[in-house]
């Protein structure tokens, strides 16, 4: 007989008015301490990216590194780092975006990619989009061919995925 699925929303903590008040913060934090809950997660995303052939998977600082680190050594491939500002040594492309809250920027060495890699986009969350479609325009805009996104938790009613330029994948979905 079969074990019942584990749902990993229960690894997912709430934390309300966070970062500023009336945002209900959704923390991956406590998946990332439960070693059978964050085996699981990493396992699904896997079995999604590997669908899309990537050479590099992209994390977005800093909770993507958490996922595309794990999701690159599954997949046998490279691991690309979307930094902050002030972030990276040497030469680095940046995009400037707005966000909910204010403005932000990304950046990537100058050499992080060669033209035409197959590269999907990891993060954590994906709530209105700005920063994965961000992320997007910049490797683009390096000559990556970005082939996706994946992201562990998604907040439906922020529709984040109508931002974006590609396919979107996220293993938990909130209505609220």
């Amino acid at each position: 007989m079969n074990p019942p699925p584990i749902d990993l929303k229960q690894y997912i903590r709430e934390i309300p008015d966070f970062p500023k008040p009336g945002i209900l913060f959704y923390d991956i934090s406590s998946l990332l301490k439960h070693p059978d809950g964050w085996q699981l997660a990493t396992a699904r995303m896997t079995s999604v990216v590997c669908q899309w052939n990537p050479t590099l998977i992209a994390g977005i600082e800093s909770r993507g590194f958490l996922t595309a680190a794990p999701l690159a050594t599954r997949l046998g491939c490279g691991m690309l780092m979307l930094r902050k500002p002030g972030k990276l040594p040497g030469k680095t492309i940046s995009h400037s975006y707005n966000l909910e809250y204010g403005s932000d920027s990304l950046h990537i060495q100058h050499d992080a990619i060669t033209p035409n890699q197959r590269i999907v986009v990891v993060d954590d969350l994906l709530a209105t989009g700005g920063t994965l479609q961000a992320a997007v325009t910049l490797l683009k805009k390096a000559g990556a061919d970005v082939v996706g996104c994946a992201v562990m938790v998604e907040l439906m009613a922020l529709n984040g995925r109508k931002a974006l330029e590609t396919e979107v994948v996220s293993l938990l979905q909130y209505d609220d």
